[in-house]
């Protein structure tokens, strides 16, 4: 009896009996553990691997995206490169040329149409009555006394009545500019030089010759100016100035010239106005004989680009041919 109970009270068999209790339930415990852990780490795995394949798509994305972008602005830069380049080989310093071609062939269109117009309106239609000439043989001799001697007076003394009147004008065009005189009086002031140009014209050629130009049309259309201006204070309203000159450019560019230094508008450049602006000849000599038959006084005004004169102008008595140089020639051509 008493050994069961020593025995029943014995600490080391109490021990040995827990231990296998104890440790199955470790066991028990650790694997429920690792178990957990496992599901824990499975669920915490897929959504890093989701994240980084988001984040490769995105980056991807973005490097094909850059890529793209960086070959279109290559794409643009040459583009640039080459319109700069037929920019500057086609149009670098023609742009002021162009417009002033624009300008003048606009003014002189403009003008030629209303001239047109004007001549249409104008126009009768009447047949030429015909001239039958005598035969030389049916005329009658005519005896020696009854011919009579014709004085024909020099050139250089043509404008030798009027010397006073052309002197004062001369002396007016050196004072200052009257930029606000009656239209057809000259608005600019002229220089020594080209007052000895014109006494020349005047009172040695008579109103008939060619000058040396004045180096550009500028200065040649404002001489001009200073002529016209003289000539109305001795014809009034009966002479009409005749301007040739080959190109639509440098029509307008005489038209401007004029116009500003006469103080004129545009209705003063027609066939009915004061000045008529021709781009050949035949107009130019058709319309002085005209003036002639209705007892006007034609005065025939040559640009200087023009490189020859026409023999039917010599015979009309106002007229005025400005002979260029090569190098001025040659520039003007240039330009045009």
């Amino acid at each position: 009896m008493t050994n069961t109970k020593v025995s029943n009270n014995n600490p080391d068999k109490e021990s040995i009996i827990k231990k296998p209790i104890t440790n199955t339930k470790n066991n028990d415990i650790t694997k429920n553990k690792t178990n957990q852990n496992k599901k824990v780490t499975s669920v915490s795995k897929k959504p890093n691997k989701s994240y980084d394949d988001l984040y490769n798509e995105i980056f991807c994305e973005l490097i094909s995206k850059k890529i793209s972008l960086v070959k279109e602005i290559k794409d643009l830069e040459a583009k640039k490169n080459e319109l700069d380049k037929d920019i500057e080989s086609n149009f670098k310093g023609q742009s002021d040329n162009i417009a002033k071609r624009v300008k003048g062939f606009q003014e002189y269109l403009t003008g030629s149409l209303e001239n047109l117009s004007q001549n249409v309106e104008k126009l009768e239609l009447v047949s030429q009555p015909i001239v039958v000439k005598p035969s030389p043989l049916d005329k009658k001799k005519e005896s020696s006394k009854d011919t009579e001697l014709v004085n024909v007076p020099a050139l250089s003394e043509t404008f030798k009545p009027d010397e006073q009147i052309i002197r004062s004008c001369f002396s007016t065009f050196t004072e200052q500019p009257d930029f606000y005189a009656e239209p057809w009086k000259l608005r600019r002031s002229l220089n020594l030089s080209d007052i000895e140009v014109m006494d020349d014209w005047f009172f040695n050629m008579g109103g008939r010759g060619s000058l040396e130009s004045r180096g550009s049309r500028q200065k040649n259309a404002l001489l001009s100016a200073a002529l016209i201006a003289i000539l109305g204070e001795l014809y009034g309203d009966q002479f009409q100035t005749l301007i040739l000159a080959s190109q639509p450019e440098r029509l307008g560019e005489w038209r401007r010239i004029l116009q500003d230094s006469l103080g004129l508008t545009r209705d003063d450049f027609g066939p009915n106005s004061g000045i008529v602006l021709f781009e050949r000849p035949e107009g130019v000599i058709e319309r002085a004989d005209r003036l002639e038959s209705n007892e006007e006084l034609p005065f025939i005004i040559i640009d200087a680009a023009e490189t020859s004169v026409e023999i039917p102008i010599l015979q009309f008595p106002l007229w005025l041919a400005f002979a260029g140089s090569n190098d001025e020639i040659f520039d003007d051509l240039e330009l045009n």
